[in-house]
């Protein structure tokens, strides 16, 4: 089978996470979005997604079911997706979730001219960033399982000590002298991810592949950290999706953080305002804040973010892509895309010493930045210029 995930309107509306990426490439729980319904499907996937981004994530030709990239799967959606035929689409109210034809059509099209089947029960959509710290632990459950139900883990050192038992390591991971309590939460170590000593974790937890907690870390419950990342200090409900680095003393609660982001020693975000009113975060659609209803809610930090030492996020604080924040202070609840400075001020930080940063930060892992990466920047950097007003 072959699948593609589809944006709606939620890509927008989860800016700036998105302005890198489909949303079915947000990661949530162990998986992202796309991959959980590719591991349901057992199917290879695509993507129907902005144009500038198709380079990277191209659609397959050959898919005639197209999914909701916002929509996370569990067994009743699976089963009501599956049964769709030809000529027709699964809403629920105004969402279009799944859809099955010959050609290529958007959600749009196949809202106008495809049978309806309407879909009336509970399922988990991402519509804004802090859904995705806000559903991590019910979809870390839902990963775990996929991810290991039948399999056995691999052994865990006896220097660790373990209250319950819903522990899963995966092949070549490693854990010393770290105590893991899974009384709240599956912990789930992927392949070749270390725990360095003296490391306490309280489930739910995702380590995902090649990726490492540093000596003495204190990771609290809903807490993801994507493949080849490093993470240390304090994590409370958080997730990084992966390329990433929060290796230092510091807090980092009811977060997201993108790609290719570092954050220096010693950072630390609030997730709560000293009246404990409700957080707001910045709405790109709108140039506005938008309550979020939320009591805890931290840090929104896009791809290729990064801040020096020291630095202080405020509560709900969004940092745009390819910004660079550092200096004393707390600098504004929203720090626009391609950022460079702090509390005392910003300006704009240029596209060709952003893009000789992030060269050499590809270059660690090996990878290329190549021309495809370029051009997305080139992209984002245009899309959000009217937001940078120094």
């Amino acid at each position: 089978m072959t699948i593609n995930l589809f944006d709606d309107a939620s890509w927008m509306s989860l800016r700036p996470l998105t302005f890198t990426r489909p949303v079915a490439n947000l990661r949530i729980g162990i998986l992202t979005i796309a991959e959980k319904w590719a591991k349901y499907l057992k199917a290879d996937f695509g993507f129907q997604t902005q144009d500038y981004l198709s380079a990277k994530f191209a659609t397959k030709p050959q898919a005639n079911l197209f999914i909701n990239g916002a929509v996370c799967p569990d067994e009743d959606l699976l089963s009501a997706v599956t049964a769709l035929k030809t000529g027709e689409f699964l809403s629920a109210g105004d969402d279009v979730l799944a859809f099955c034809c010959s050609e290529s059509l958007t959600y749009q099209q196949a809202q106008q001219q495809l049978k309806p089947i309407e879909y009336q029960l509970n399922f988990t959509k991402i519509v804004y960033p802090e859904h995705i710290f806000g559903h991590n632990p019910a979809e870390i459950r839902k990963d775990f399982k996929l991810l290991t139900e039948g399999r056995s883990s691999a052994k865990l050192s006896g220097t660790n000590q373990l209250l319950g038992e819903d522990i899963f390591l995966e092949g070549g991971a490693k854990a010393e002298c770290s105590v893991f309590n899974s009384t709240f939460g599956p912990i789930y170590i992927g392949k070749n991810a270390e725990v360095w000593e003296g490391s306490l974790i309280r489930g739910s937890f995702a380590l995902c592949d090649n990726s490492s907690i540093k000596m003495g870390a204190k990771i609290y419950s809903g807490t993801t950290i994507g493949p080849n990342s490093r993470a240390g200090g304090e994590i409370n409900n958080s997730v990084i999706w992966g390329n990433s680095a929060k290796g230092h003393e510091g807090y980092l609660g009811n977060s997201v953080m993108g790609e290719w982001c570092n954050i220096g020693a010693d950072t630390n975000n609030s997730n709560l305002k000293n009246n404990y009113a409700e957080v707001k975060l910045y709405d790109y659609e709108s140039k506005k804040m938008r309550n979020t209803n939320l009591q805890f809610c931290g840090l929104i930090m896009a791809d290729h973010a990064k801040c020096g030492i020291n630095t202080m996020f405020n509560t709900g604080s969004v940092v745009g892509v390819g910004t660079n924040v550092f200096g004393a202070g707390l600098p504004p609840n929203h720090i626009p895309d391609f950022s460079w400075g702090g509390a005392s001020g910003f300006e704009t930080y240029r596209l060709d010493k952003m893009f000789g940063t992030t060269e050499k930060v590809f270059a660690r892992k090996n990878i290329a930045f190549d021309e495809t990466e370029k051009n997305i920047l080139d992209k984002v950097f245009e899309l959000t210029e009217s937001y940078r007003r120094f």
